[in-house]
């Protein structure tokens, strides 16, 4: 079969460049026109860092200065009649990663420099606020045209100094002054749009910005960034076939697999599934299945914001948040849910409008085994471990053990790798037991849930692989015995019995002398689900 020779703009995020160029494109001027056209004149945007902002910008950029070359073909064409040019002041604060108010200052003075020299302006000003200003008011005189401002990645600033609340404080006092224009200033405006991560009530710097619209969990706006399974579907057809082929897989099950790995994004209820758009065009581009976004960088202070909160990963898997927690102070948060949400760690699942309450979960297994080894690795830091080097044992002895129906070895080679952990690595209780576990298994792609609600209690943890289904109790200095009377007892077994798959309940106790599973747990298959 011919091969295709597509070219992914991973790493491109300028829309002429990917126009003139010849990059894929998924056409998204539609909702790029309603949005510059809408009743809004300031709108802000939240989404995950690579989720298509900057692209997103950058089209709003060609949009306002008329350039209709560049969309030659796309849907915009059948909407704007009079493609007019406006002055656009493009704010980039991506790049700015200063550690303290100085470097902040050059940095942005750096910003200004280049907006100012692409207006043929000169800055008469010192504080920043004060430049924008005059960019504004300057461009408006000079053109007779209100002004279009577009800043990308707003938060940037703060973000980099969240580790810090003193400096936190000093920065965010600058940016308060540096966006102060975009009120005051109304009318000198045609457009403002500004993206960033978290959103902006959260940072405490908007309280002066009261005219933001925020579309980041507007319906009609949800696939605006990120590439949905329709248009995956539709648009990609070759590009996965070619994909299947390197991977020795068919449409179907390579479809399947790039759904597990990089889709479930929902950022409003109701909304399409959204595919992350950097990790999906990276493995068309490499013809691999990596995690290209987790791997792009996960900041620390989340891993630390997780462990202070004491929330684990299987609590991760499905947790609440009322509509009000998002917008919280980041500063002040007192979960670290809302935070993990607009990172793109957790996803909207569902949503109670009578409670105002959000179900979130973990959205797909590049992020779930990323979470699971950078967890890992953090904890190991703690102590100057390495916990995934071969010493450590997470080898392929439990997932090959698994491969043929043996649990009995896998628990084997659970109980070595656990005993190998640092006694004072994590928590030492039950609770840091279980969440080993759970790690361990996701990190090797073993599909086990944890905390399974049923109707007579919570199963501890249910594995299932290649066929078979493991139901799993773990006691803490108690017995394998009284875990197995407790699957029985309490029918922990019965949701299962309609799967078509081997049904095997399972008791361990974990030791808190050995530091890891006692000897002695548990095996046995399901000859009846009758509870006893």
């Amino acid at each position: 079969m011919q091969q295709i020779n597509h070219k992914y703009p991973v790493g491109i995020q300028r829309f002429d460049t990917i126009r003139a160029e010849g990059y894929r494109y998924v056409d998204k001027t539609d909702l790029v026109w309603r949005l510059a056209n809408g009743n809004s004149k300031s709108v802000f945007l939240s989404r995950p860092r690579r989720f298509g902002k900057t692209l997103l910008v950058s089209t709003l950029e060609a949009y306002f200065q008329g350039r209709k070359e560049l969309f030659e073909g796309l849907a915009i064409e059948g909407l704007e009649r009079s493609w007019e040019s406006f002055s656009v002041i493009h704010i980039d604060l991506s790049s700015i990663k200063a550690r303290n108010v100085q470097e902040l200052e050059e940095q942005l003075d750096a910003v200004l420099r280049d907006q100012e020299a692409l207006l043929g302006q000169e800055a008469t000003y010192r504080l920043p606020g004060s430049r924008l200003s005059a960019m504004i008011t300057r461009a408006h005189e000079q053109t007779g045209k209100e002004v279009v401002v577009l800043v990308d990645e707003y938060d940037a600033p703060m973000l980099a100094v969240m580790d810090d609340e003193a400096t936190l404080k000093e920065v965010r006092e600058i940016m308060r002054g540096f966006y102060a224009p975009l009120k005051s200033l109304e009318r000198h405006l045609r457009f403002v749009f500004l993206t960033g991560i978290t959103k902006f009530s959260q940072l405490s710097i908007f309280s002066e910005l009261n005219n933001l619209k925020n579309i980041s969990m507007n319906p009609a706006f949800a696939s605006l960034c990120g590439i949905t399974e329709e248009e995956l579907s539709n648009q990609f057809g070759e590009d996965i076939c070619q994909l299947g082929r390197a991977l020795d897989m068919g449409y179907d099950e390579t479809f399947a697999a790039l759904k597990r790995r990089y889709d479930g994004y929902h950022f409003c209820e109701p909304s399409p599934d959204i595919y992350n758009p950097f990790s999906l065009l990276s493995a068309f581009d490499d013809q691999a299945l990596q995690s290209s976004w987790f791997a792009s960088g996960t900041p620390t202070y989340l891993l630390r914001t997780l462990q202070g909160a004491h929330v684990t990963l299987p609590e991760l898997e499905s947790c609440r948040a009322r509509a009000s927690e998002f917008d919280a102070p980041t500063e002040r948060l007192v979960s670290p849910i809302p935070l993990l949400y607009q990172s793109g760690y957790l996803t909207i699942k569902a949503y109670d409008a009578r409670s105002c309450a959000y179900t979130l979960g973990i959205p797909n297994d590049e992020v779930r085994i990323g979470l699971c080894e950078n967890l890992l690795l953090y904890l190991g830091e703690q102590e100057g471990v390495n916990m995934l080097s071969p010493q450590y044992g997470l080898v392929d002895a439990i997932v090959g053990r698994l491969d043929k129906g043996d649990m009995d070895g896998a628990l084997r080679a659970m109980r070595s790798f656990l005993a190998s952990i640092p006694y004072d690595l994590g928590s030492r209780d039950e609770k840091g037991f279980q969440l080993k576990f759970y790690l361990i298994f996701r990190l090797l792609g073993i599909q086990i849930d944890s905390e399974v609600k049923t109707e007579t209690g919570r199963v501890d943890a249910v594995v299932q692989h290649q066929g078979s289904t493991y139901v799993m109790e773990f006691k803490y200095d108690g017995s394998a015995g009284e875990a197995l009377r407790q699957i029985d007892e309490r029918g922990y077994l019965i949701p299962y019995e309609a799967l078509d798959s081997r049904l095997v309940k399972v008791g361990v106790n974990f030791s808190s002398k050995e530091q890891t599973i006692e000897e002695g747990w548990i095996i046995q298959e399901a000859a009846s689900v009758t509870p006893r």
